[in-house]
């Protein structure tokens, strides 16, 4: 069966909000059979309650934490048994910590790595093993960003920006080291998104303030003028793990408004 048809299956990480939310209902609108994995279990469940609901055959929440290599066994252990298999991955989970480099904690510094980079790998080798010990095909989509290939003129965003040009560095070779199995490995890159992580470690009050300056900034430097909605990040992932894109593999699917096509000059 080809990857993400209808009655296909696919695992998300950080499936609990914002963008791996977003894919989870994206799969189960085409009647695919999803396991919304989060750290947090609520979370998870919610995601898979709203994917049944949305019209996936199939759909289970499972508690994981992609940076702990027993979490991660587990969570597919969990997903196999209850959907029977996979064919498509999103290893979408990540965290982002802000700070200026000379305040950055060696803690904090770990932390974005071990969710964002560990946490991907994690996810990826347990993907691979499977699908290679099965001899099945498959479909892997990562998500990177933009600051893997520039650097945010907001400033503070070295770990996250390590981590994600991490991210896209491992699509390149695993996608080379698995094309021999017929496994794609591809990674989207997300511009600045409306979702909860745009605005993380701030009160309510001051999350709406923030929010709505951002909303304002995208307004005059994104050239198509907003942020981007969680459910176009997740079409092309969608779009990337499907037989649609059964010629692409080690790529970089940019979805961010026009941002890195744009020049900082005005002349």
């Amino acid at each position: 069966m080809s990857p993400l048809m209808s009655g296909s299956t696919v695992l998300v990480t950080g499936a609990g909000s914002g963008i791996g939310r977003a894919v989870v209902l994206a799969c189960a609108g085409r009647g695919m059979s999803v396991a919304a994995l989060d750290v947090d279990a609520a979370r998870a469940a919610s995601a898979a309650d709203e994917a049944n609901a949305a019209g996936s055959p199939r759909a289970v929440g499972i508690a994981c934490d992609v940076s702990v290599e027993a979490s991660v066994r587990e969570g597919y252990d969990q997903a196999v048994t209850a959907l029977g298999g996979f064919d498509g991955v999103c290893a979408n989970a990540g965290i982002e910590i802000n700070a200026p480099l000379h305040e950055f904690g060696l803690d904090q510094w770990r932390r974005v790595l071990e969710v964002n980079l560990v946490g991907m790998f994690l996810t990826c080798r347990e993907a691979l093993r499977r699908l290679v010990e099965a001899g099945s095909p498959g479909s892997i989509v990562c998500t990177s960003s933009p600051s893997a290939f520039v650097g945010f003129a907001g400033g503070g965003n070295s770990a996250y920006a390590a981590s994600k040009g991490g991210v896209s560095a491992f699509v390149r070779s695993a996608a080379l080291d698995y094309a021999p199995y017929g496994i794609r490995v591809n990674a989207v890159v997300p511009g600045a998104t409306d979702t909860p992580m745009l605005v993380t470690g701030r009160d309510e009050a001051a999350r709406a303030d923030q929010l709505a300056h951002i909303r304002s900034v995208a307004s005059s430097q994104i050239p198509l003028g907003r942020l981007g909605r969680p459910e176009e990040i997740a079409a092309a992932v969608v779009w990337l793990l499907s037989s649609d894109a059964s010629y692409v593999t080690g790529s970089h699917l940019v979805c961010d408004g026009g941002l890195l096509a744009k020049s900082a000059n005005d002349f």
